[in-house]
Formats: structure tokens, C-alpha cells, sequence
């Protein structure tokens, strides 16, 4: 452990409220997963993110990591921030 704090968010609503909470703070890193549970995937956060982009205020996040086992969902996930920068 390198003693920085850690949060988890399990389903997609819980992210985009912790994204919202640090809004204006700087994120070390952000780790998305595609499939949380049930039928819940973390398409909101990634869309909260965009749209944070698109309106010329984007979180303040150093890296950004997908880990999935689903591939499609990865691509898709990935796209979002590299069309914003």
C-alpha cells in the first residue's frame, strides 16, 4: 500500500455519486469495471464523465483503468475518454 485512500463504488449509482462528491478534487487514479451486478453496468459513470467533457469541465483524474473480462464492454468504455482527451 502506498497510503493513499481508496473507495469503492459497486454498482453505478454509488460511482457517480462518489465522482460527484470529489467533483474539483484530483482523482490518482479511477478504475472502471463494465459489468457490475444484476444488470447493472458502469455506463453512467462513463457517461457522467463524458458529459463532464463535453461541457468543458472535466474531472481532474491521472489515469483512468479498465479491468473487465468483457472485451466489448472494454472497447466501448475505452472509446469515451480518448475521444475527450
Amino acid at each position: 500500500m502506498d497510503g493513499r485512500k481508496a473507495e469503492v463504488a459497486r454498482t453505478s449509482a454509488a460511482g457517480v455519486q462518489l465522482l460527484n462528491r470529489y467533483r474539483g478534487q484530483r482523482l490518482d487514479e479511477l478504475w472502471l469495471d463494465h459489468d457490475l451486478s444484476g444488470d447493472d453496468t458502469i455506463w453512467p459513470v462513463v457517461e457522467l464523465l463524458e458529459r463532464a467533457a463535453f461541457e468543458g469541465r472535466p474531472l481532474d483524474i491521472g489515469v483512468v483503468y479498465v479491468h473487465t473480462a468483457n472485451s466489448a464492454g472494454a472497447t466501448k468504455i475505452v472509446q469515451v475518454p480518448r475521444h475527450w482527451g
